[in-house]
């Protein structure tokens, strides 16, 4: 028996990056996974790779319908939905405050925080049914502090809109058995880092205490965590996995 055997998860953002390493963890840990992304062809490749235990669906996490179509397949093909996990996510534009745009300001917030909460109001109902859930939304440790040099108010703004939607879910929700938590990371070595750095993250090393980035199997490592019974009474909580950076 895996860790996750008889759950079933919708992990957004799953074609690439941290997503998709969460997709393979969850896979092989024994869940049913619902892989989503707005890139198909990606993502029906790597659900395809992963077998019969994963199916893909095109998804904007910031379009509600999307999100019915999303809980309503996967409960026809896997059953009733129990773990969420909100991975999708954009930095956007960096830029000072007042060079941001409406639309800039928007289109992270509309992703980053409109999406998790489409999520969560979707798969919730199907939780209830299971009588179990857990949802785990990926924030950042820019949901903890300020972006110091790089500055980006929508990122910070929906990060930190993200824990405390957390938190609410957590109370609101707990007496029907479900459980919300929040992870942080810190600088992952994902291709999206490795374009803005190097592949060993560059000076942003320094920064970290433990002297390296993290590797995108050690959050999905603590997102089964979450997802698992081993949590079960844990909630309301940031899990923060930062090598060290927001101790100092």
């Amino acid at each position: 028996m895996g860790r996750l055997s008889g759950k079933t998860a919708i992990i957004t953002g799953a074609a690439q990056g941290m997503g998709e390493e969460h997709a393979k963890a969850f896979v092989a840990a024994g869940a049913k996974v619902i892989l989503t992304d707005i890139n198909e062809e990606a993502g029906k490749a790597l659900a395809d790779s992963l077998g019969s235990d994963a199916m893909f669906i095109k998804h904007d996490v910031a379009k509600e319908a999307d999100w019915a179509k999303v809980v309503a397949e996967g409960e026809a093909r896997f059953g009733l939905v129990n773990v969420l996990i909100n991975n999708a996510g954009v930095i956007g534009k960096i830029a000072a405050t007042t060079d941001f745009t409406e639309e800039d300001f928007n289109f992270v917030c509309n992703i980053n925080q409109l999406g998790v909460f489409l999520g969560m109001k979707a798969v919730i109902p199907s939780m209830i049914k299971s009588g179990v859930g857990s949802i785990v939304n990926i924030s950042s440790i820019a949901g903890l502090v300020a972006i110091y040099g790089s500055p980006n108010l929508a990122y910070v703004g929906s990060k930190f809109a993200v824990r405390g939607m957390s938190k609410q879910i957590a109370v609101e929700y707990g007496k029907q058995n479900i459980r919300c938590n929040s992870i942080h990371p810190g600088y992952i070595r994902t291709p999206m880092m490795a374009a803005a750095t190097d592949e060993d993250g560059g000076e942003a090393t320094s920064m970290i205490p433990l002297g390296r980035l993290a590797e995108c199997s050690e959050v999905s490592n603590l997102a089964i965590f979450l997802a698992s019974d081993e949590s079960s009474f844990i909630t309301g909580t940031e899990q923060v996995i930062d090598g060290g950076m927001t101790a100092v």
